[in-house]
């Protein structure tokens, strides 16, 4: 089945010049590159994009994680858009565990991802869970014209395209977040 995923070099892999080693691994596979971009994660992003986490106790380590406030202030992250057949397994097999220390040591975090002595997981990258959550954080991360193919449906009026439906389907995480940060 196609699927779509979104990958992000995290703070900590963009810090230790990892974003190359990791766009060479996805490349590797079959995956079809299909968005890239450079970007500044503010606390709205962070937010909306973790909203499911928004209950744990580690949800502000989290936001100062990947806006890069615990690298003094490196918050630019690359994220990318892949599609193809079977492209969660794929791409998280990849990654690895969440855990550095639980990840197969072939994989990027198992490779390159470490727990700081504070218990922070330093993963290196973010892997969309599933196909739903592949959508809804592609939409959320990127604009209909910065994806190469046409991967959802998406609407043009004055000149400007969004996302038919900027949210995507309900996701196993909830409906689209409303709320501000």
């Amino acid at each position: 089945m196609t699927e779509s995923i979104l990958l992000i070099v995290k703070p900590d892999g963009m810090i230790k010049g990892l974003a190359g080693h990791v766009l060479r691994r996805f490349e590797e596979t079959d995956l079809k590159l299909v968005g890239a971009r450079l970007a500044k994660v503010t606390d709205q992003l962070a937010a909306t994009h973790y909203h499911h986490l928004r209950d744990k106790p580690f949800f502000e380590e989290l936001i100062h994680f990947i806006t890069g406030r615990l690298y003094a202030g490196q918050g630019s992250v690359l994220a990318f858009a892949y599609t193809g057949e079977d492209a969660v397994r794929k791409a998280r097999a990849i990654a690895g565990a969440t855990n550095p220390e639980e990840a197969d040591y072939r994989s990027i975090r198992g490779s390159f991802g470490r727990v700081t002595t504070k218990g922070v997981f330093e993963n290196v990258v973010h892997v969309s869970s599933d196909a739903i959550e592949g959508e809804r954080e592609i939409k959320l991360w990127f604009h209909p014209e910065e994806i190469t193919v046409d991967l959802f449906p998406a609407i043009s009026a004055g000149g400007q395209s969004a996302w038919a439906d900027p949210g995507g389907p309900k996701t196993r995480t909830g409906p689209w977040p409303q709320e501000k940060v």
